[in-house]
């Protein structure tokens, strides 16, 4: 086994242990503990090899490798929350080497990419190369969850202007659809006493429950309506499991949200929302079209508030969304909005990445768009470059999450010949 994949595959594994998903702020550690730790043992991996390194009050970190006009490489270690149905451990780190895969939550997203990156500074470092440049690995701990780390590097530091996240897919992302989360809040039915849901607001709900009385009638006929979720009443309490997805592709999940709304009567509430007044779906450009999805659910004395996350195309702005909503009378807060990245498919920086993924793979492929957002739109010229696929199962903020040896492998060369052309 290659020394330096093998010692690529160990280290994620074992920041893979660390559960970085944003917890409680404790003193000196705004996401909490978890997340600090997980900063302070890559940066600690870093500073071994002998690279500069900054900690940014445990908002973000930075690993510095040359001198000259700053190129970014921008990556995160926070992850989402485990979810429901592993069969692995979210946070064992769990290497199957006969399988040729290495599971935890994080491994894709993001600190798999993250180490890979380390991984080819150290090599080329090793190697005696000298960049022309002051190539910059930031690596973020709120990236799931609000971007404050971002916004505190930023007022601590100074961002570069050029670079890339490796945190989306290949061949190279050229533009990024905007992302609006919008707590709505919907009066509150009778009949029930509690309904609750979801983990974060860009992940596909996958169990929600609701505390009322049976009602055998609607609990067959959701039976019917979603034979796809596993519905269940038990000791007072409704429970509706379905399969996690990222927000940005809402149709690779099971939303649980939905026949809870339906047996509390609000479904129609939802589908007047989405389907009557704020009926958007047809806003499309080659960035693809708009996408809406209920993820957290909660319910108090004032209503039911459903947060739901909203990508629409690039080239469409946050007034066309929120106006089609103003329309429908619903009361709603905006508690999250990146605005859309769009960048010249042919400027130097896309087709270098381009050149190089396709030179590496054999393959032939061109710049495309997604509805995730990255930190690339943190920058005034950048791009999100892999790590997944055409054609591979997506597992990012799914159960099970996992990446291969062979992801590995050809990132290190991708990643490493990438940080040549673009720095020599």
């Amino acid at each position: 086994m290659d020394n330096l994949f093998e010692q690529t595959l160990l280290s994620i594994s074992e920041m893979i242990k660390i559960n970085s998903e944003q917890t409680q702020p404790e003193k000196g550690m705004p996401f909490g503990r978890g997340a600090a730790e997980c900063l302070e043992k890559f940066l600690s991996l870093a500073s071994s090899f002998g690279f500069q390194t900054v900690n940014y009050d445990n908002y973000a970190g930075e690993v510095i490798f040359g001198e000259g006009e700053d190129f970014g490489v921008l990556a995160h270690l926070d992850v989402v929350p485990a979810g429901n149905g592993w069969t692995k451990e979210p946070f064992g780190g769990e290497i199957d080497y006969t399988g040729k895969r290495l599971y935890g939550r994080g491994a894709m997203d993001d600190k798999g990419p993250a180490v890979i990156l380390l991984y080819c500074l150290k090599s080329l470092k090793d190697e005696g190369f000298k960049p022309k440049k002051r190539i910059r690995l930031i690596v973020g701990c709120n990236e799931e969850s609000g971007w404050q780390c971002i916004d505190y590097f930023k007022a601590h530091s100074t961002m570069p202007e050029t670079g890339f996240s490796p945190d989306a897919d290949f061949p190279v992302i050229y533009a990024e659809k905007g992302i609006l989360q919008i707590n709505f809040t919907f009066p509150r039915p009778v009949g029930f006493k509690e309904i609750k849901g979801g983990e974060r607001g860009n992940m596909v709900c996958d169990l929600c429950e609701v505390t009322a009385d049976e009602n055998t009638g609607k609990l067959n006929a959701l039976a019917q309506a979603y034979p796809d979720r596993e519905i269940s009443y038990a000791n007072g309490k409704l429970t509706v499991k379905g399969k996690s997805a990222h927000g940005s592709t809402p149709e690779a999940g099971i939303n649980a949200i939905l026949p809870a709304l339906d047996y509390i009567g609000l479904e129609r509430g939802i589908n007047l929302l989405f389907e009557d007044g704020f009926n958007l779906s047809h806003l499309e450009d080659e960035t693809g079209s708009l996408t809406f999805s209920p993820n957290v659910i909660s319910s108090d004395s004032h209503g039911v508030h459903v947060t739901c996350d909203i990508r629409f195309p690039a080239t469409y702005s946050r007034a066309d969304v929120l106006g089609a909503i103003e329309k429908t009378g619903v009361k709603y807060e905006v508690t999250h909005y990146q605005a859309p990245l769009y960048n010249d498919k042919d400027c130097p920086l896309i087709k270098t990445l381009s050149d190089t993924y396709c030179e590496v793979t054999g393959k032939k492929m061109k710049p495309i768009a997604i509805g995730g957002g990255t930190y690339a739109r943190a920058l005034k010229c950048g791009v999100a470059f892999g790590p997944e696929e055409e054609g591979e199962e997506n597992v990012i903020h799914q159960p099970d999450e996992y990446i291969t040896f062979e992801k590995i492998e050809k990132c290190l060369k991708i990643y490493k010949l990438a940080l040549t052309r673009l720095t020599k």
